[in-house]
């Protein structure tokens, strides 16, 4: 694909994961939710046990390459993709990275 391409696509599954993501958080705190509440009741079943361990397995391994990755390409503050992966959602902040990485990417042709 087009690295042209590439950056609204990203945008717009960060838009995405944003929405489909904030839209149950808020509605967890507004329900009275707590912090602690959101990871312990991802594994009140099997099958939310297993999304949720998946996630967290993803999680790590995006992290991993974002910081390899962002050595090697010169993508800056990668530290603020990484926190802002559990302020806000991995499925937000990992397609924000990818564009900050064809950004730098485009910057070195």
């Amino acid at each position: 694909m087009n690295r042209s391409l590439l950056v609204p696509v990203y945008a717009t599954l960060a838009f995405g994961a944003l929405i489909a993501t904030w839209t149950f958080n808020i509605a967890h705190l507004t329900h009275g939710g707590s912090a602690v509440d959101f990871f312990t009741d991802g594994y009140v079943n099997y099958v939310s046990s297993s999304l949720t361990n998946d996630l967290l397995f993803l999680t790590a391994a995006a992290i991993v390459f974002m910081v390899v990755d962002a050595r090697r390409t010169g993508v800056r503050y990668v530290w603020v993709y990484v926190v802002l992966s559990f302020a806000i959602a991995i499925s937000v902040m990992f397609p924000l990275y990818l564009i900050a990485r064809e950004r730098a990417l485009g910057a070195g042709q």
